[in-house]
Parts: structure tokens; sequence; C-alpha cells
């Protein structure tokens, strides 16, 4: 007997009819003959109220009650959906995270997970029960207090569930019907990919692709869960396969590129002429690590007396004045001349595990670049990605040139 997880978002629950149409993806699985455990996030808009409230009730607030409120919105997802697969005579149960229990650090508001015991929920297969489980959430085993998992986070839950249930997929429900070459809003010809390879997609979450979370990717690549990226919009009695997320071995055809990502939250820091000498980099970076500021493309480059030099960097664009405030503060120490900042810059990345066999792809995408007059301020590569800083205001020209050329484009 097949035993899979399905994990649907906010958008796919935002209402009690999405709710039933979430009902009937389950059943159709169910009737197949699979073991099912559902994992469901809170209602469209729902947790962005809850945080809300917190903050309205006070400014500093402490992490585990605010985890105690902003966990109740999976709570009210997970019962609903219980309550209708009831409805529609099929035996359900719903779950909390610390009923099975789903155990993390207490690093409340982005925990961690530790470790999943799926034994009850074996037990409910068993019985012939759907199992109902609040995403997003855990309990740190030693306090005994919820914990959250951080944005995103069901999608964590629903992988790690599938690993510690040894389900045969996992499945991913959201408002899109897979991954996609890039963004359709930007690039309408773009195309839904079929296979992607874990690590092309942890590379594609983390530099802007907003369909899973990077931390579900990284889950799913360390325990080797085949996971599914489907639309939960497709009508239930006859829906699209979407994209399988796999193994690199599973790939037969590798592109040399999969896919072009790009993230607006950007800004960019220079710091000219400071001292080349042994500990001006700790002195940079490590105020900015200790404040949870992450720091991305670094380059540096020496003047001509090799005394000095010129230090760029990027920082999340929310965090822009907070690391300007720091490095202001520790001037003295670090000793540069001038701080320069860009906070309207973006980064466009090139993803592909036939990089790897392939040389000049990235001289391909400069050469194509400068014809259509967009300078790169900073350019980083690894084994089978390349990002480009530019300026902003040439994303998506920039997006469409990179989709093309690389012949991502869809066949009319």
């Amino acid at each position: 007997m097949a035993r899979l997880v399905m994990k649907f978002g906010g958008t796919s629950v935002a209402n009690v009819e999405r709710i039933r149409n979430v009902a009937r993806h389950v059943i159709r699985e169910v009737d197949a003959g699979a073991e099912v455990a559902v994992v469901v996030s809170a209602m469209s808009g729902k947790t962005n109220e809850l945080v809300a409230l917190c903050r309205e009730a006070a400014p500093v607030y402490d992490p585990a009650e605010y985890d105690a409120v902003v966990a109740s919105g999976e709570l009210v997802t997970a019962g609903l959906l219980a309550i209708v697969l009831k409805e529609m005579g099929y035996a359900a149960r719903s779950w909390q995270g610390w009923q099975i229990p789903l155990t993390t650090d207490e690093a409340h508001g982005a925990a961690r997970i530790a470790d999943v015991d799926g034994a009850k929920i074996v037990d409910g297969f068993k019985r012939g029960e759907v199992a109902v489980v609040a995403g997003f959430q855990g309990i740190h085993a030693d306090s005994g207090r919820v914990t959250t998992l951080g944005r995103g986070g069901s999608d964590t839950s629903a992988v790690a569930l599938a690993a510690a249930l040894k389900a045969d997929r996992c499945d991913i429900y959201t408002d899109v019907d897979g991954v996609y070459t890039t963004d359709p809003r930007v690039v309408p010809r773009a195309r839904r990919l079929d296979k992607v390879s874990f690590e092309e997609m942890l590379e594609m979450a983390s530099l802007g692709a907003k369909v899973l979370q990077v931390r579900s990717v990284e889950v799913a690549m360390v325990h080797n869960v085949k996971t599914y990226v489907r639309s939960s919009f497709d009508d239930p009695a006859e829906p699209k396969q979407g994209t399988l997320i796999c193994d690199e071995e599973d790939i037969v055809e590798k592109q040399v590129v999969t896919g072009i990502a790009f993230s607006r939250d950007e800004a960019q820091i220079t710091l000219r002429k400071v001292a080349d000498k042994p500990g001006v980099a700790a002195a940079i970076f490590v105020p900015l690590a200790e404040a949870n500021i992450n720091v991305d493309m670094i380059i540096q480059v020496v003047s001509d007396d090799a005394a000095t030099t010129d230090i760029t960097f990027t920082v999340p664009g929310a965090e822009f004045d907070r690391a300007k405030a720091i490095l202001e503060q520790r001037r003295p120490e670090i000793g540069y001349t001038a701080l320069q900042g860009a906070p309207d810059v973006v980064k466009i990345s090139a993803i592909g595990i036939g990089m790897r066999s392939h040389s000049g792809v990235a001289s391909r995408a400069f050469k194509a670049l400068a014809e259509k007059g967009i300078n790169i301020r900073a350019i980083t590569t690894s084994e089978i990605k390349f990002s480009m800083l530019i300026d902003e205001a040439y994303t998506e020209l920039a997006v469409r040139t990179l989709h093309a050329l690389y012949g991502l484009d869809a066949k009319a």
C-alpha cells in the first residue's frame, strides 16, 4: 500500500469551500488505496492577523507566547479539514505538532526540527484514518513549550513527516502547478519543469524562487524524499502531474541551465580604502553576523598602493539601514574612508546541474547583458550556478534575456 504525505498552503485552505476542495484531493488518493497524512497551513492571511495581534499587545513580546499565539492558525485548519472529511464519510483525525510529537530546538519563531515520531500516525493508518497535521509547529522536549518553524515552515513539517513515515512521496500543493524556469509573471513563455534536482531546487529557493521553503528542500535532499509541487486548484478528479524534485540520478536529460531566479531583496554596501591587513574582514563581518544580518556576495579589490582595499558585499534589503549603522559605529576599528550604499539592486542567478560539464556558460550571459547595456556590479559562482548583481531597473530585461539565451522559452 502506498504511503503519501500531502501538504496544502494557505491559499489552498483560505475558506471552507477551498477546504472541501482539498478534501476531494485527499479522497482521490485514499480511494486509490493510499495511506494519507495531510499537513496544512493556516488559512490565507490568518498568520499575519495573529502576528499583528501580538504586536498590538506589546511592542516587545515573549517569543514563547508569540509561538503559542501564531501556532493556533494551523490548528483551526486541521480541525476544519478533519470535520469536512468525516462529513464526506472518511475516517480522519486532526493532530497538533506536540501530539505526534514533532520535537524541535528552543529557537522560538525559527525552530529547527530535531525529530519526528510517526508511530501514532501509523497506528491511525491501521484504523483507516487520514491524519490531518497542523504544520509549522512542534514542541521543545525539555520545556514542553510549543515552537514554530518560521514562515513557510509547513513545507518543512510535511517533508520531515514524509521522511519519518517512510512515505513514497510528499506532494506540496500550492497556487502554482509546478516549478517554472522562471517567474511566469516576468517571462510569459516560462516553462513548467517536469523534474528538478534537489540541488537545483535548493539554489532556486535560496536565490529568490518562492515555490518552496529552503529548509524543506534541505530536509528532502538529506532524506531523499521525492517531492512533487502541484496545484490545489487543479480538478481533483484529473490533477496535473506537477514538478518532481528528486535526486540528480533520477534525471536522464540534464539541462545546462534549468532556471533563472532573481531576488529583489538585495542591497549593496561598499567600504572604500580599507586597510589591507589581517583582521579587517573579521572587524567588518563578525558584527554583522552577531546582528543576524546575512552577507551574500563579497568582492575585494586591492588598490594600486597595495596598502588599502575596497570591499563590496550585499545584505538583505530590509537590513540595509541596520547594516550601515553597525558599520558606521565600527568605523574607527575598521578604518575605511567612505561607505557607499545602493538599495536599488537585484540579484539575477542562472542555475543548472549541467554547468558541471560545460564551459563558457557564464561568459555567454556576460556578453548578452553587455549587448543590452546592462552593467554588472558583482559576480559570484558555484558549481551549478552563477549570480550577478545589477541595477533593479533592468530586472525584467535581464531575466528575459537570459531565459531566451539558454533556450528556456516555451516553444510556440
